[in-house]
């Protein structure tokens, strides 16, 4: 019998295998890029499982991961390649009597100097092969014998016009170098590319990826990770440390805990040897949670409120 469109099978599966409990919504897009041969642009605040969805989707497909962080002022030398120029002058030193060797006995008059770039034009060709070529993570993807993953992370910290450097490798899997032509990819690598929303990205990159939002997620999905994360916690203590973490979100905060942040202060509740959460040791163990000094003075100030039996402040939808 055949699945339903939207159900996602093993591949939901295997990723909660590798430790990474998708929403069924976000292994359906991961499905579909496989399977339609297209980039997945992952969109949502910073701490909510983007990027750790890609190293979840490597292991659960047994690909190997490159990723390529994105910053300000990054450009093709960092991202697609460069030339190696320390080696080719090596290169010239070593063969400097050859060169000159080659050069030498040019007749003289007239052509002497269109024959002497010529020659120079030769030698050039040699020093730009793929001989001197590194290759950065786009054109390692590109060039890859088996399939990869490749992880474009941040994206929207980059320039808005290193977006059109990518176009051509997420359309068509290909990357043009000037001096060697295009080089297609022999097996079509799965493009991951992420974004915290920090600027809006170009339409031109929009068009070539399917989407995904990503948030924080339901408390039993959140709950989930952190027991198949930290299986020493008990499970009434998760529940706790999950709706403490999940009204904090729920804050006016700088920076709201990640998930990352949910694990490791189950790993120091563990190492603690609690089995409740109260107030003194959720004071003392802020730190593990929240990184702003105001952040924390504003937890602070509730705590009552952030562990009362009772919900009081409404959760984030995911």
């Amino acid at each position: 019998m055949t699945a339903p469109a939207n159900d996602p099978g093993p591949l939901e599966a295997k990723l909660s295998a590798s430790g990474y409990f998708p929403s069924r919504e976000l292994a359906t897009s991961l499905r579909l890029a496989l399977a339609l041969d297209r980039p997945l642009l992952l969109e949502g605040p910073a701490g909510v499982g983007k990027t750790e969805l890609a190293r979840a989707a490597a292991r659960a497909l047994g690909r190997p991961l490159l990723r390529l962080q994105c910053y300000e002022g990054l450009d093709e030398s960092r991202a697609i390649y460069e030339w190696d120029y320390a080696k080719q002058i090596l290169y010239t030193q070593l063969l400097r009597d050859t060169v000159r060797d080659t050069l030498g006995g040019l007749p003289s008059g007239d052509g002497a100097l269109a024959a002497a770039v010529d020659r120079v034009a030769a030698l050039e060709t040699a020093f730009f092969s793929e001989r001197f070529l590194v290759a950065r993570p786009l054109l390692a993807a590109i060039r890859a014998e088996q399939p990869v993953v490749l992880l474009i992370d941040e994206v929207d910290r980059a320039d808005p016009e290193f977006e059109a450097l990518l176009l051509e490798v997420l359309a068509d899997h290909a990357i043009t170098v000037p001096e060697l032509g295009t080089f297609h990819a022999k097996v079509a690598p799965l493009f991951v590319l992420t974004t915290n929303a920090t600027r809006e990205l170009t339409d031109a990159l929009r068009r070539r990826c399917l989407h995904a939002l990503v948030d924080y997620p339901e408390p039993s999905r959140e709950l989930a990770i952190v027991k198949g994360r930290v299986p020493a916690i008990s499970e009434a203590l998760a529940a706790k440390l999950v709706e403490f973490v999940r009204r904090l979100r729920a804050l006016e905060l700088r920076k709201p805990p990640s998930i990352a942040e949910s694990i490791e202060w189950a790993r120091a509740l563990v190492v603690l040897g609690a089995s409740a959460i109260d107030e003194d040791l959720a004071r003392a163990t802020l730190g593990v949670l929240l990184k702003h000094g105001d952040d924390r003075e504003k937890a602070e100030s509730r705590l009552v409120a952030l562990l009362a039996e009772k919900p009081t402040i409404p959760g984030r939808s995911s």
